[in-house]
């Protein structure tokens, strides 16, 4: 009797797991299917309203807000991650004329969460990394009257450009007006404001140069050394066991 009980019990409790795993793939299943439904590449009907998207590239989904297409550009072969803000225009459906305001270069890739606003133009150029939660606009609001609420007063604009080759860290701001060398590194939660130069480290708010590469004499501060890698002079082959004691 007492391993009959038994048996009826774990009986329905088996089930119940293997009921819980199956939902479980199920979900996963289909959560991947719609990911890969609504990626939004240049065949696709959002694609299509770009100025350009081009192959190879993609917005990954769910998809952040956004709109002015007609005045974004993207390369080939870049990665925009999920729920990334992409906007030309201070809200949809102004013209903004015949030139385009956000233009990203190829084989870049942002991180999710961030936020690319333009108004005037933002150009990131080729192999640009972004972490995740950046955020580049080339607007800010304005304080020139005190007697005026800032929201209400008149925005303004000034171009941004990114350089090729460079990462920006994640969190990182870059603010209307800046102007980023090549193969620039920007610390994570760095402001960067007016103009960086090319082969440097950039951290704090506001960014400032921390280290740069100079032709003759390389970087400057040096950059520390790297760990070993795994098997070499200093590094172990492997973990030694811990004996029980």
């Amino acid at each position: 009797m007492p391993s009959r009980r038994i048996r009826s019990t774990a009986a329905p409790a088996t089930r119940r797991g293997r009921w819980r795993r199956l939902r479980g793939w199920l979900v996963h299943r289909a959560w991947a299917w719609v990911r890969a439904a609504g990626t939004v590449t240049a065949d696709t009907g959002p694609g299509r309203r770009f100025r350009r998207l081009g192959p190879g590239s993609l917005l990954a989904f769910p998809t952040g807000p956004v709109f002015g297409e007609a005045w974004i550009e993207i390369g080939a072969d870049t990665v925009i991650g999920e729920r990334v803000t992409l906007s030309a225009g201070l809200v949809p459906g102004l013209d903004l004329g015949p030139d385009p305001v956000v233009r990203i270069g190829d084989r870049c890739a942002i991180g999710r969460g961030s936020h690319i606003v333009g108004h005037l133009s933002i150009d990131i150029g080729d192999d640009v990394f972004a972490g995740p939660y950046v955020y580049i606009t080339d607007q800010n609001h304005c304080y020139a009257d005190p007697d005026v609420p800032i929201g209400r007063q008149w925005p303004r604009n000034a171009p941004v450009r990114i350089g090729a080759g460079s990462w920006l860290g994640a969190g990182a701001v870059v603010l209307p007006g800046a102007r980023i060398g090549r193969n620039v590194v920007v610390a994570a939660g760095a402001v960067v404001r007016g103009e960086i130069p090319d082969s440097c480290v950039v951290a704090g708010a506001p960014a400032r140069i921390v280290r740069r590469h100079l032709a003759e004499r390389g970087w400057e501060p040096p950059l520390p050394e790297p760990l070993p890698e795994p098997g070499e002079s200093g590094w172990p082959a492997a973990v030694p066991a811990v004996e029980a004691t």
